[in-house]
């Protein structure tokens, strides 16, 4: 069973950044697939970002240029580090595990994820 803890969420004003952690159970990171997802309040879960295996990624048309997702093997650890942040991207973010094929990893809408974190809360204003 995969468990995944995140933090890094915070209040920050517009325009500042943040860096979002997710530590996974042994093994996670080299092995599945890792996204993260959001959902504000009132709106549908959207995914965010998500990187494969191989460490190709993918980013969500409303972040690409201000977010970047990246993982540490040695340490478990996925990260968001999103900058140029706008009121927008309020949110609880929650990171995502799954053995997915490329294709879908790599599909924020279709990629269907097994394992969930509990979130972390962004709040830009």
């Amino acid at each position: 069973h995969v468990q995944l803890v995140e933090s890094g969420g915070g209040s920050v004003q517009v325009g500042g950044s943040l860096r979002l952690s997710c530590v996974a159970s042994d093994d996670t990171i080299g092995r599945y697939c890792m996204a993260w997802f959001r959902q504000a309040p009132g709106k549908k879960r959207e995914g965010v970002a998500a990187i494969d295996i191989d460490g190709a990624t993918t980013y969500a048309d409303s972040v690409k240029d201000r977010v970047t997702i990246s993982h540490d093997n040695a340490k478990n650890t996925l990260y968001l580090q999103m900058n140029s942040l706008k009121p927008e991207d309020t949110a609880l973010y929650s990171c995502a595990a799954g053995l997915l094929v490329p294709s879908l990893c790599l599909d924020l809408v279709r990629g269907n994820f097994e394992f969930w974190g509990q979130g972390t809360q962004v709040t830009v204003s």
